[in-house]
């Protein structure tokens, strides 16, 4: 992963901003409830970048990542449009309440960048991962670097075009969405008006994508580690963070944990479910390492 690495982990301020004011008001749109829906996982299952997670033997690696998390941000998934059986393979081994956030294929941010003739790209992704079923909790579309505020019409047919029952969530790149306040407030009208889930991105070297601004009453979190010791004190501010959204109307929680060196990703996943665990009153299972290494 080299989106938002950094040399130095150590000269970052990785304190979190405070709330954007849009936020608590789309929270206290909604009762608290009981207790949040927590989806937590990493962003991908292969043996060869979680090294140490897998026991020796292991014949399916989705099958025991299914035992261990309750959902996977699924990255594969860009890359290319798999077949609607294949789908169908993942749904079959994994259990009841396993859920899936794969990524749209490239073809429909990247190449053909949100417009009218994605809509072909678009249909063979939703056709196919509707095999998920009941699994497929929430796709999300991210968006490059250089798709900044001068495509912002593309936004609202692209969102016409996706089926009512589904709803994405997106992640924004380019900069300047966040640090004009005229463009992001037509942004996040849009997203509103849509019921779009707005990604935030917790990242070393993009400090900027922290833009704590919710959209919707789900918190989709992509955290980047910098495989440093800080990796757990900036997880530990998150459920702060996170335990004050509850409070405020917050339903739903996606946290998905990358890092530089994939194979510290259940280490800081088992950390955050055990926080998450003790302060929302959830009861996912914490994640366990074969080989524990905590690299750093």
């Amino acid at each position: 992963m080299k989106f938002g690495k950094v040399a130095d982990p150590s000269q970052i301020d990785f304190s979190l901003p405070e709330d954007h004011p849009g936020t608590k008001k789309v929270l206290s749109e909604h009762k608290k409830p009981d207790r949040p829906n927590l989806y937590v996982g990493c962003a991908k299952w292969n043996k060869s970048d979680l090294k140490g997670f897998y026991p020796r033997g292991t014949k399916d690696e989705l099958e025991h990542y299914g035992t261990q998390f309750n959902s996977i941000e699924l990255n594969a998934t860009f890359y290319r449009i798999f077949p609607a059986d294949v789908f169908a393979g993942w749904y079959d081994k994994t259990p009841a309440d396993f859920r899936f956030f794969p990524k749209f294929f490239q073809g429909i941010s990247h190449w053909k960048r949100l417009q009218e003739d994605a809509q072909e790209n678009l249909n063979e992704f939703v056709l196919n991962s509707s095999n998920l079923k009941e699994k497929l909790e929430m796709p999300f579309v991210q968006l490059p670097d250089n798709f900044s505020p001068k495509d912002i019409d593309r936004l609202d047919p692209f969102f016409k075009m996706i089926p009512k029952d589904i709803k994405p969530a997106i992640e924004f790149r380019h900069t300047q969405w966040f640090n004009n306040a005229e463009v992001s407030e037509e942004l996040y009208s849009i997203l509103e008006r849509h019921q779009i889930t707005n990604i935030i991105v917790d990242s070393a070297g993009r400090r900027d994508l922290l833009h704590m601004r919710l959209t919707t009453p789900t918190a989709f979190i992509r955290y980047n580690g910098s495989n440093h010791e800080s990796d757990y004190t900036r997880l530990d501010d998150w459920i702060e963070r996170l335990e004050k959204w509850w409070k405020e109307g917050l339903q739903n929680i996606y946290f998905f944990v990358h890092q530089n060196i994939e194979q510290a990703s259940p280490l800081l996943s088992a950390h955050f479910i055990k926080k998450a665990n003790e302060r929302f009153g959830t009861n996912l299972h914490i994640p366990q390492m074969d080989k524990p290494n905590k690299l750093f």
